[in-house]
């Protein structure tokens, strides 16, 4: 089979998952779809293979057509018919040939990341062609081959090659199924998984427009939060500077029509002090409806607090959510975000924290939400805050984390000015270049990097670029993933198998129901760890006992040895590792209470990222036209799970 060229979306026959007419037939709220063999609450699905008809009856016949790649439940299996429903509600579509489905057993999909900084994953024809190419002392040297075969359209081992533009699952939902995943580790321990894989997309690509034009429309924003507690008054100077820089630099050229800016001023709970008046603010939203000179003057009113907050962390939690919640980034393809503090951030379990989120819960909103948001973070080491660096340095590298490259932090030695102010210029520069060249209208007068400091500027802020245009062509290209019936990708980069190129991630694919019954069930062995303290060996009565009053399955409830078994069936049989889910009560008192606490509020944290899930509609894909809500569905990163 030739790989199919992929450098256009209408390369891909992008199939639609459209509905189906249903039928309530009598008594079915009292039918349910078959179980899974061995579960006592999931449910078997099945993916339509590509031609398969739907009757009314289990043979063959006359039908109507059913879309491939559509997800069924089945509620009965009879003399090679399925007799299928789009949802677990008990209405039921038809019969459709079992030859015509694949079974679904676990709700896993895979997950393109953005492919700036690393080769398009590739799709092989079976596992083991994935086996001997992991294990190959040639691996790196075989990748490349396979890939130019590709690339040629030559009969090989590669089914097909990823999109060239990123297809970002939070905004175009897609379907890429993971029927199995086998691990695979070779003799230097390097490991990786082989996911058997088919493809789904769920929309048709609309019309392409060509490049150039596509181009013409990318706009770029740079929203700066910045900390205005007591002490800032010399950086909030130099932010505004930098910005007056950056204004003046695009006022006479084209690329004015295509870049905004924007300032969030944080400080920090105000624990009833009135002179600190705010915890944020939005100074100025970037906005095409006015000049680019505006935010000038709006940023001029900008001040520092004329009161100390009561510890030395601050709220930058706040500040980056509300830039997150209040920037329209969907008018945006240049999205960046340049925090600038001299303090660590109130963690999630903070009292004194508005937002109850952490930085690692903060970045994922920034992937998810806003989509592609790039958080640079600008860390003011001044000698005040020598006993809070290292704590800060930590935060911010986990908020500033973005894919293909090191995370966007930088520090600035001593709070040195004239350093922090050279880095802000430079940063604004590269920014600014980067949109003016996916424009095709560079800017005279930005002079290359000369320090080492500001070469990796410039160096991470082409990789960021590239990735923010790679997403953006997948948005308005409506890039499609291949249609492949069945393949197997390897999780991690053949030639360089770090974490920063890994091509794809898995994904389960939960319900509202089932991330609320999530949350719930975290929050009982929160409450059972909090209660518990003094008594840490009765945890896992407690646990047993909050989860058998809520649970539809006691006797499951009763059996469970280690903390996963309070989780329901969908968590089980996952390839990722949680050393939570594996704790026991012999493993909860052993460990102590710091280790303990530690749990618990990487707990609380998670409990928040799932609020904030659910509080976002557009992240939600229904497969039954919308007849349950509680069945809606949304593709959680494994590294949000407990």
């Amino acid at each position: 089979m030739r790989a199919p060229r992929l450098a256009a979306a209408a390369a891909f026959a992008a199939l639609a998952l459209a509905l189906v007419t249903t039928t309530t037939p009598a008594g079915a709220q009292e039918r349910r779809p078959l179980l899974i063999e061995g579960k006592r609450n999931l449910y078997q699905r099945v993916i339509t293979r590509p031609g398969a008809t739907m009757t009314t009856e289990p043979r063959q016949g006359a039908g109507r057509p059913v879309p491939g790649f559509s997800v069924h439940y089945v509620y009965e299996r009879r003399d090679g018919f399925l007799l299928v429903g789009e949802g677990s509600d008990g209405r039921v579509a038809g019969w459709i040939p079992a030859e015509r489905s694949i079974d679904w057993k676990q709700t896993l999909v895979a997950a393109f990341t953005n492919p700036a900084g690393r080769e398009r994953a590739m799709f092989l024809r079976d596992e083991e062609t994935a086996r001997r190419l992991w294990l190959a002392g040639s691996r790196a040297e075989d990748a490349r081959r396979m890939r130019e075969g590709a690339n040629a359209n030559a009969d090989g081992p590669v089914v097909a090659l990823e999109p060239e533009n990123h297809v970002d699952i939070t905004r175009q939902f897609y379907l890429l199924p993971i029927l199995s995943a086998a691990r695979i580790e070779n003799e230097r321990a390097e490991a990786a998984l082989a996911l058997e894989v088919v493809s789904a997309p769920a929309e048709k690509p609309a019309t392409l427009p060509a490049d150039p034009a596509a181009m013409r429309e990318f706009k770029g924003a740079v929203v700066f939060v910045v900390d205005t507690t007591v002490s800032m008054a010399p950086y909030i100077d130099r932010t505004r500077e930098a910005i007056k820089r950056l204004v003046d630099r695009i006022g006479g050229t084209a690329v004015r029509d295509n870049f905004r800016f924007g300032m969030v001023a944080y400080r920090d709970h105000m624990g009833g002090d009135a002179r600190l008046e705010y915890v944020t603010r939005m100074v100025s939203a970037p906005d095409f409806a006015t000049a680019p000179d505006a935010i000038v003057a709006q940023a001029a009113v900008v001040e520092e607090a004329k009161a100390s907050n009561q510890d030395f962390d601050e709220d930058a939690m706040a500040g980056i959510k509300l830039a997150l919640d209040k920037v329209q980034w969907k008018d945006f393809g240049g999205r960046y975000i340049v925090l600038v503090t001299d303090a660590g951030t109130r963690d999630a379990t903070d009292p004194k924290s508005e937002t109850k989120l952490g930085p690692r819960e903060m970045n994922a909103l920034a992937r998810s939400e806003a989509s592609q948001v790039a958080i640079y973070t600008l860390h003011l080491r001044t000698p005040a805050g020598r006993n809070n660096h290292a704590r800060a340095e930590k935060q911010y590298r986990e908020l500033s984390q973005f894919g293909g490259t090191e995370p966007l932090y930088y520090p600035i030695a001593e709070g040195d000015l004239g350093r922090f102010g050279g880095i802000v210029d430079r940063l604004g520069d590269a920014l600014l270049a980067n949109v003016a060249a996916t424009l095709g209208r560079p800017i005279a007068g930005i002079a290359p990097p000369t320090t080492p400091e500001e070469r990796r500027v410039a160096e991470q802020s082409a990789i960021v670029g590239n990735a923010m245009r790679l997403s953006y062509l997948g948005r308005v290209r409506r890039e499609a993933v291949p249609d492949v019936v069945r393949s197997v990708v390897l999780s991690e980069d053949a030639v360089d198998p770090v974490p920063e190129r890994r091509p794809v991630e898995p994904r389960v694919l939960l319900t509202r129901n089932q991330l609320s019954d999530l949350a719930r069930t975290l929050r009982e062995v929160m409450e059972a760890g909090n209660a518990a303290r003094i008594a840490p060996d009765t945890w896992f009565s407690r646990i047993r006992a909050a989860a058998a009053a809520s649970s539809r399955d006691p006797r499951r409830m009763a059996e469970f040895q280690r903390l996963g078994g309070a989780f329901g069936e969908y968590l089980d049989d996952l390839p990722y590792q949680s050393a939570i889910m594996e704790v026991t009560q012999e493993d909860w008192v052993a460990m102590g209470a710091g280790r303990r606490r530690e749990i618990l509020n990487d707990i609380e944290a998670k409990l928040r990222l799932y609020e904030e899930y659910n509080r976002q509609q557009a992240l939600w894909v229904s497969f039954d036209g919308g007849r349950d809500p509680g069945e809606a569905m949304y593709p959680v990163p494994l590294d949000a799970l407990p």
